[in-house]
């Protein structure tokens, strides 16, 4: 296997969930990828897959659905049901429109056997940048991973607390956007009134410190009388 590179869901990072009953399929997808760059770990029934979701994190999951015991649209539908949120392409013999609606309606994309790898490795590029796009937040050098829960700024990883990073996050999910106290109050700390606290304050003091101070460029401002913004200019 390939090292991994700093960037959560670039190619020589990517960790792929292979489920498939048919071993050799199984060796044949995880040879292949392996070629490519990614990670592959491998599970040949749908318990098995859903203990590893539980377990470990994945970039992207190849799921067929014919297992035995639980079939892939129970898993995929245990999965969202317990927040495991895992991009999916189906890669199956079931080539049938309703089968294929209902993969597309429950997944990102959806591979019929036998299939060229050239196309499925294509694929597995084409959803990764498309969730790529959807959880990844920008500002500056500052790139925030809402889904992975990681934070870089200039390539250097920051370390942050849980409520650090939930105060980050709702700042990054409204770049630009001034956010009053009150809304953070309620957002992290849910809390629906302003006690008198200070306790946004303090955090965005740590979190400029983590990410402002070290880097001689503020992205975090005060906006005076109505609350903060992460930006790149104030």
């Amino acid at each position: 296997m390939c090292a991994a590179s700093s960037r959560a869901v670039s190619v020589r990072s990517t960790r792929i969930l292979v489920v498939d009953d048919d071993p050799k399929l199984r060796a044949f997808v995880t040879r292949g990828l392996a070629e490519s760059g990614m990670t592959c770990s491998t599970a040949p029934d749908g318990e098995t897959a859903l203990a590893m979701l539980r377990t470990q994190r994945f970039d992207l999951m190849l799921l067929d659905v014919m297992l035995p015991g639980l079939q892939g649209w129970d898993v995929q539908e245990t999965a969202r049901r317990e927040g495991l949120h895992v991009p999916v392409i189906w890669v199956t013999a079931r080539d049938a429109l309703d089968e294929r609606l209902r993969g597309l309606s429950m997944g990102d994309d959806y591979v019929v056997k036998p299939f060229a790898f050239a196309e499925l490795v294509a694929r597995i590029h084409a959803v990764l940048r498309r969730h790529e796009e959807a959880h990844v937040r920008r500002v500056a050098d500052l790139e925030v991973d809402l889904l992975a829960g990681t934070v870089r700024r200039a390539g250097r990883p920051i370390d942050l607390t849980r409520t650090e990073f939930n105060l980050l996050r709702q700042l990054a999910e409204r770049i630009g956007t001034t956010i009053s106290r009150v809304d953070l109050l309620k957002s992290v700390w849910n809390i629906d009134f302003d006690p008198g606290t200070n306790v946004v304050d303090v955090h965005i003091r740590r979190l400029r410190r983590k990410l402002d101070e070290p880097f001689g460029t503020s992205l975090i401002h005060t906006v005076r009388g109505a609350g903060y913004v992460l930006a790149a200019q104030a």
